[in-house]
């Protein structure tokens, strides 16, 4: 397993294969991820502790579901979404497809 710090919170990677790769997210509260999309990475969450703020879609046309306690959501390529922690700390469970820096992000509060 290996952890990797983010500005939002950390990953910890604890599967990584040529086929699929398996980690947990820790969102701090307050904060959120960028919006972005995968052009390849498919993507699916589960949530495991916390209220998690999932926000799907672009400009004018954004979506934003909330996803408690276990919780899941398969997030398609192509897909323009944003996890957010508003209100409590947040930990997920990711399982995808191995595509780790297939990331276009669209806004980012920490300027990445």
């Amino acid at each position: 397993m290996r952890t990797v710090s983010k500005p939002w919170g950390h990953e910890e990677i604890w599967a990584e294969t040529d086929r699929y790769v398996g980690k947990t997210l820790h969102i701090k509260s307050g904060h959120r991820l960028s919006r972005q999309f995968h052009r390849k990475k498919d993507e699916t969450i589960r949530v495991l502790s916390g209220i998690l703020t999932l926000e799907i879609g672009r400009d004018d046309n954004i979506r934003r579901d909330i996803l408690m306690e276990g919780t899941d959501f398969r997030i398609l390529p192509g897909t323009v979404h944003r996890f957010c922690a508003e209100r409590d700390d947040v930990v997920l469970i990711e399982v995808s497809t191995p595509e780790l820096d297939d990331v276009v992000r669209l806004e980012d509060d920490y300027v990445r």
